[in-house]
């Protein structure tokens, strides 16, 4: 009776043969990832509750949405129709400042901004990374307040970002959002706040509104 060789016990078929390849480039590729996550994923501007950049002109959101009550969409004018909350053109200052402060050595740069046609280089605070989609429109008109997200601006001299910003921090609304809706047409009241207790109102909305916010993956990384 012939005996097996141990080594042919330790052989494997030839159809292994193409696991190595794609073991190999799967480490890589996971390692990259790790790397792209640590570095762009837990970076100070996605997550540094704080972050407080100088602005080019000194503008006050105390003052204009909070003494002068003026609505967050009279400057942000795609915030309920479009996935990003638009930038004011300077023809919006100006629309108030070529006749209010028009003298205002503040507003030099505004005024030069409106006779050279170039823009004025505003400091984004609240930038996500370029691998997260979000829609301010898609929250805007399902009741998430500004303030949700970005704090009390209009008590804000210089605007800070007020939250995380995380993946965590989004799928916690996402999961429990009761607490954090409110009817559309209260999205840029500070103040508001419902009769009664907060998550049952809100629970109440979600169910009237057939509300069931996403939390599959495409939804934020597409």
């Amino acid at each position: 009776m012939n005996q097996q060789d141990p080594k042919d016990l330790f052989v494997f078929p030839e159809w292994t043969n193409w696991i190595r390849p794609l073991a190999a480039i799967g480490g890589i590729g996971g390692a990259v990832y790790a790397v792209v996550f640590i570095w762009f994923g837990l970076s100070p501007k996605t997550l540094n509750v704080g972050y407080q950049p100088e602005q080019p002109v000194p503008y006050s959101h105390e003052l204009h949405a909070g003494q002068l009550g003026i609505d967050c969409r009279y400057c942000h004018t795609t915030v309920d129709k479009a996935a990003y909350a638009a930038i004011p053109p300077t023809e919006t200052c100006m629309n108030c400042h070529a006749s209010i402060r028009a003298d205002s050595e503040k507003l030099e740069l505004v005024r030069e901004s409106a006779k050279t046609g170039e823009p004025i280089p505003w400091v984004k605070v609240h930038d996500l990374p370029d691998y997260v989609f979000f829609d301010h429109s898609a929250h805007v008109t399902r009741g998430v307040g500004c303030v949700e997200c970005h704090g009390r601006v209009d008590t804000m001299e210089v605007v800070r970002q007020t939250e995380p910003l995380s993946m965590s921090w989004c799928l916690d609304c996402h999961r429990d959002p009761a607490t954090r809706i409110r009817p559309p047409d209260q999205v840029v009241n500070m103040d508001w706040s419902p009769d009664g207790d907060r998550e049952a109102f809100g629970q109440r909305l979600m169910e009237e509104r057939n509300l069931h916010p996403s939390q599959d993956c495409w939804t934020c990384h597409r």
